[in-house]
């Protein structure tokens, strides 16, 4: 299955129909969502059953588990009509008006539910949905697309007033996590999450908030536990991004938790869980990541490029085996600098072959040549790849 395909939609239902009855209940859900780093934000994997034929990007990822979540969540709430979902799910972004696509998805938009869904997706996941600003800039993902689990849930029990809830929820979310930033000592690392946090936001409008301490009587009132455990998980990986917890940020998070009516040993898990997955993730968690802008561009693009490069790989083998010197000067590239004349040859017939293969037009994009040194880089990991991953084969068909 590859989400950044057409058709990943209907791979998934041909997926997942082996596993529909893998979640009993909404806790059990959660807690492997939460284990995927999905409740925090941090999209470091996928379910363990949903499986891909290469390796998946962060925003790869965040779209698997947000649309995995949503269909155990309606399968907990209704049944398990795919087509049923699929179209409860299009009508309850639209009751919410997040459809907001560029003018470019417009166009590429097609007809059918499913089509429409997958670009939907795409502009709830991405904090941008500006194509060539999503591809010359740090790929970065919507960090409170949980709010859409918790919402679609509150929807297929009571849609009325949906759009109220969404901005009264989302209000919580980020009055929670701002106060829990303001119970620590700040460094570079918590403005970057704040900044997240603010830039994910779809409901409200962060600079009208007055962030007064108002928000506290919000959390006094009764709610489903699944929303409280939610806000609670986010306070306690806001107070721990610098893996402690002094006496003032204990003091906070076991506030708000008493205000939600949760337990000692709740709270005392929630912040034992956030612990652990820090423990497990901190490396690769992007807002921890200190790099300069020039390192963060290198290292976003050379993502870009590998995943370009890998799912064309049989297409880049068949053109590359029909150019001998091309293959002869890139082999040489490995071993030593080449020479200026070289490169440009090598610039040259490598733009000529991006051209006849559509998805690494970003190649022949102004400043696409920068890049040429990353493919150059990624030669050697050549892989034979599916084109069509998200192909549903006749035995996968339901009968």
């Amino acid at each position: 299955m590859n989400p950044s395909a057409g058709g990943w939609i209907p791979k998934f239902e041909s997926v997942i129909e082996k596993h529909e009855d893998r979640y009993t209940d909404f806790p059990l859900l959660y807690f492997d969502l939460k284990r995927t780093g999905f409740v925090y934000g941090i999209n470091t994997e996928v379910l363990p059953f949903i499986v891909s034929e290469h390796t998946l990007s962060e925003d790869e990822k965040a779209k698997i588990n947000l649309f995995t979540a949503l269909y155990y969540t309606y399968r907990l709430e209704r049944d398990n009509n795919f087509e049923s979902f699929l179209e409860n799910l299009f009508t309850f972004y639209d009751n919410l008006r997040v459809a907001h696509l560029s003018f470019l998805g417009k166009l590429l938009s097609g007809k059918t539910t499913t089509s429409k869904l997958e670009k939907l997706i795409d502009s709830r996941v991405y904090l941008e949905d500006n194509v060539i600003s999503k591809t010359f800039n740090s790929i970065i993902t919507n960090s409170l697309l949980f709010i859409d689990i918790l919402l679609f849930k509150r929807y297929l029990s009571d849609s009325v007033g949906i759009k109220t809830y969404a901005y009264n929820l989302e209000y919580l979310a980020i009055h929670v996590t701002y106060h829990a930033l303001n119970s620590k000592e700040k460094n570079k690392k918590d403005e970057k999450l704040a900044e997240l946090f603010g830039s994910s936001l779809s409901f409200i409008n962060p600079d009208t908030q007055s962030f007064d301490g108002s928000y506290r009587e919000q959390l006094l009132k009764k709610r489903p536990n699944c929303e409280n455990a939610y806000l609670l998980d986010m306070a306690c990986l806001t107070v721990w991004e610098d893996h402690s917890l002094d006496y003032k940020e204990s003091g906070f998070i076991f506030g708000i938790g008493k205000d939600m009516d949760c337990s000692v040993e709740t709270i005392a898990t929630s912040l034992e869980d956030v612990a652990e997955f820090f423990k497990k993730n901190a490396k690769i968690v992007p807002f921890l990541k200190d790099n300069n802008l020039a390192i963060q561009f290198y290292d976003s693009m050379s993502k870009v490029v590998n995943k370009l490069i890998l799912r064309n790989s049989k297409r880049l083998q068949k053109e590359l085996s029909e150019s001998a010197e091309l293959v002869a000067l890139l082999t040489k590239s490995t071993l030593r600098d080449l020479t200026k004349e070289e490169k440009k040859k090598v610039q040259n017939q490598l733009i000529d072959i991006f051209k006849s293969i559509p998805s690494l037009a970003i190649f022949i994009l102004p400043g696409g040549a920068v890049l040429l040194p990353i493919f150059i880089k990624l030669i050697p990991k050549l892989l034979p790849s599916s084109f069509d991953e998200n192909r549903v084969e006749k035995n996968e068909e339901k009968k």
